[in-house]
Formats: C-alpha cells, sequence, structure tokens
C-alpha cells in the first residue's frame, strides 16, 4: 500500500473537498472506512481476519456525487476500483455467474495498478537499454574482423582516429548524446517488435463457454503459441515507446505481479455497484421482473459477503473488499431490498440535494471545476476566458431553476448550461475571434443566451 493510505480521516476529507461540494456526512463515512482498513492491516493477531469492511450504501438523486465520492476516494487510497451498474444483471438472458465478473475486473484493474508501478521501477534501467538498442539500429557496432557499418551519415571527427573500432566508437557516443537530446526523434530506424500470436479462435460450443473461461482459454493458446519478431520502420520517438513498454515487461516478474495484484485487490479494492434500487422489488410491475430483482440481489450476496472467486490471475477472497452500493430510491426503499442484502449495508448516508449555492461553489472551487475545464479549452487556441462572480450566480440560478422545474439531474445540468452559454464562442474560435483575445462573462450575458432555456417550458430540445 503507498503512503497515501495512511492519511487520517480528516487528512481524506479535505482530499475530497478538492473534489466534491458539500456531502459531508458521505464523505465522513467513507473516509472512516478507507482509514478502518489501515487500522485492520495494523492488528495482530487472528482478529484481523475476522474484522469485516463497513460496506456502505448511499442514498441521493442523480448528479450528486454519489460516484464521484467512490472514485475520488479510490484515487486517494491508490486502490483498485470497479463500478458496475445493478441494473445490468436484470438484463435478458443474464445468468448467475456473471455478477463474479466485477470481481474479475477489479482484479485486472489491480493487476494493471502494479504492473504500472513496477515499470516504473525499473525504468531507470529500461531506458538504458532502449537507449543501447534504438543506438545499435542507428550505427551498429563494429565487429571484430569486419568494418564499421553505420546507419547515419558518418560525421568528421577532429583527431584522425587510429582504427575503425575507434572511428564506430566516436561515431556512437556522438549519435548517443544526439538520441539523449532528443534531436533525431524523427529520424526513421527499423526495430524487431514482438507480437503474440494471436490463437486463431472463435466462440466454441455454441455460446455454452462463458466469457471468462474463453478468455482464458485464448490466453492459454496465444502463450503455447511462439511469439514472432516482426521488422518495423519508425520514428526513434515510437521506437522508444513501443521498446520501452517490450523492455520493461521483461525485467518485471509477472508471477510476482499477479501475487502482490490479487493481495491488493483482496484487502483494498473497492466496488461500486450503483443503481442497486433497480434492483429492489418495492417499484411494483409484473411477477415475473420482481422474481428476476431478487434474483440478481441472491447473487450479489455471497460475493458481498465474501466468496472465493476464481480469476485467470489466481483465486481472490472477497471477504475484505469494500463494497459501496448508491441509487436514488425514488420508487422503492432500502429496505425493499432483501434482508440479508441489507445486513451486508450497514453503513446508510444519505446525500443532500444541490441548493443554488452548491451550484455556485461547484462552478468555482473545485480543481476540476468546469469553468477550469473550459478555461483550458480557451487558453489551448491562446484566448482568455474569465467569469465575472455575478455570472458565475446566473448560472448556478439558471440550473438550480431548470432542475426544479424539468428533472433534478443534480450537478450533471450543469454541463448542459455551461455548453449552451459558451458553444458560440467555441465555434467562433480561432477565426472570428483570433488568438490572445479576452472573452469576459458577465450576469447580462448568461441572461440574454440562456433566457429562453428558463421561460420555455418545453425544455426537451436543450435537455441532454
Amino acid at each position: 500500500m503507498n503512503m497515501q493510505s495512511n492519511l487520517t480521516p480528516q487528512q481524506i476529507v479535505k482530499e475530497l473537498d478538492k473534489y466534491i461540494i458539500g456531502q459531508t456526512d458521505a464523505k465522513k463515512n467513507v473516509a472512516i472506512a478507507l482509514r478502518n482498513r489501515w487500522r485492520r492491516m495494523n492488528v495482530e493477531g487472528d482478529l484481523q481476519t475476522e474484522i469485516m469492511p463497513n460496506n456502505i450504501l448511499m442514498i441521493g438523486a442523480t448528479g450528486v456525487g454519489k460516484t464521484e465520492i467512490a472514485r475520488r476516494l479510490a484515487r486517494i487510497a491508490d486502490a483498485p476500483f470497479i463500478k458496475v451498474e445493478a441494473s445490468k444483471f436484470t438484463e435478458v438472458g443474464y445468468v448467475g455467474r456473471d455478477v463474479e465478473g466485477m470481481v474479475r475486473d477489479l482484479v485486472s484493474q489491480s493487476v494493471s495498478l502494479v504492473e504500472t508501478a513496477k515499470k516504473a521501477e525499473v525504468k531507470e534501467k529500461a531506458e538504458k537499454i532502449v537507449e543501447d538498442i534504438i543506438l545499435n539500429a542507428l550505427i551498429p557496432p563494429i565487429k571484430k574482423n569486419g568494418i564499421p557499418k553505420p546507419a547515419g551519415s558518418m560525421e568528421v571527427v577532429e583527431t584522425e582516429p587510429k582504427t575503425d573500432t575507434e572511428l564506430n566508437e566516436r561515431t556512437r557516443e556522438r549519435f548517443r548524446e544526439k538520441i539523449r537530446n532528443g534531436e533525431l526523434e524523427n529520424r526513421k530506424i527499423e526495430i524487431d517488435v514482438h507480437q503474440p500470436s494471436s490463437s486463431g479462435i472463435g466462440m466454441i460450443g455454441g455460446g455454452m463457454i462463458d466469457e471468462a473461461s474463453m478468455i482464458n482459454m485464448q490466453e492459454m493458446l496465444g502463450n503455447m503459441m511462439p511469439k514472432r519478431a516482426k521488422k518495423r520502420k519508425v520514428s526513434i520517438a515510437e521506437a522508444r515507446r513501443l521498446l520501452m513498454e517490450a523492455e520493461s515487461a521483461k525485467l518485471i516478474d509477472m508471477d510476482e505481479v499477479n501475487e502482490e495484484a490479487l493481495e491488493k485487490a483482496a484487502n483494498s479494492g473497492i466496488i461500486f455497484i450503483d443503481e442497486i434500487d433497480k434492483i429492489a422489488s418495492g417499484g411494483g410491475g409484473n411477477k415475473g421482473a420482481e422474481v428476476s430483482r431478487e434474483g440478481v440481489q441472491r447473487d450479489l450476496l455471497p460475493i458481498v459477503e465474501g466468496s472465493a472467486v476464481n480469476t485467470k490471475f489466481g483465486v481472490i477472497k472477497t471477504d475484505h473488499v469494500l463494497f459501496i452500493a448508491a441509487g436514488a430510491f425514488h420508487v422503492s426503499k432500502p429496505s425493499d431490498l432483501i434482508p440479508e442484502l441489507q445486513g451486508r449495508f450497514p453503513i446508510r448516508v444519505e446525500l443532500e440535494k444541490l441548493t443554488k449555492s452548491d451550484f455556485y461553489k461547484i462552478l468555482k472551487e473545485p480543481r476540476t471545476a468546469l469553468t477550469k475545464q473550459y478555461s483550458a479549452l480557451f487558453h489551448s487556441e491562446e484566448v482568455e476566458l474569465q467569469f465575472t462572480d455575478e455570472s458565475l450566480e446566473a448560472i448556478a440560478e439558471t440550473a438550480f431553476e431548470i432542475n426544479e422545474e424539468v428533472e433534478n439531474i443534480g450537478a450533471r445540468r450543469l454541463h448542459t448550461v455551461m455548453s449552451r452559454l459558451l458553444n458560440d464562442f467555441l465555434f467562433d474560435v480561432p477565426e472570428v475571434i483570433e488568438p490572445n483575445a479576452k472573452i469576459s462573462i458577465t450576469k447580462e450575458m448568461v441572461d440574454e443566451k440562456l433566457a429562453d432555456l428558463v421561460k420555455n417550458k418545453d425544455l426537451s430540445h436543450y435537455i441532454l
């Protein structure tokens, strides 16, 4: 686990505050859940395996920050994170074992996190190897009893070299400097790229084999086939990218990566189950749908309770995976879930609806605020975009009013409003609005551009 895993609950909340406005209660609960994982890993003796994570059920309308809290939490913890929609499991043709797919996805995500970290450790070593390969492709080293065969143009050296080998060495060193300084990035060289042989098998058994077994079979056959080296003529910049990937992979032990990834997923993995209210059986409808929804809940149960799932990287126990479920619960309520599943989500957090002042803060404060995103887009064209405080208040008010009158889609409404406000400017750059121009968004401009959005009750044309 990385250093960030030792953050205290208050530090975690502060970190979440940089990206998400309000929802203090939800942030507190996820911060405690995250810190508890660190606490559990530092508990001695048999109790460590007995302490189960307190899974969280978030209740709140769409667009209030449920997914964002879970996603940011995973980033803070440097933990594998996967999001699934519970409604996906009620589709026609659904088979119970598909629920295990989310655990397999979590392990794959964990493997890629660990692999990236291990590759970063061997980066320096890999860079040296790659530099040598590129240099050998440009200026091959001289053979004992042969003559130099430089691929690039020979350079005149100051003092006359005594032997061909010395001439070759000097030329190589000259080119090594150029490679390091990035002077030859567009020069084309020929390199060997290893490609795994495709196993060339499609779906067999008339769809009787599930996807996971299919992937495993294809991978197994792929590993049995010899890897083919294919010569490619690419620029040095592209060659460096391709070779770094291949050489880094050679320097790390994949068995060790898989082992570490399984442990990371089992002890710090987070699975976010969205739209869990869609599988609660309080929504009325026909009896068949009720049975199907309850079936999905019963399939989810063993995984949330803790079971061993077979993945292509090994077996993972889900006992200590943190599950965060979320739903709007407009039609159904949490008590409509089967009692066993309710019992596995002991922490209930209700997320508040967003107010006008929340919308204003969302536009102004987060590191990834929409206003900052649009400013960056304009900045790429060397145009400066500024918003006055009054204009932000007007945008917030418009978004709030539309949510009240039409349908409450939370902070997502700001995307609709902002694109409506700025699309004309985005269209005019760079022909009409030229580089080095300044655009200042004022309250009057907002009122004028968004007037018809508020006045016109039939907003279906504009609502995304």
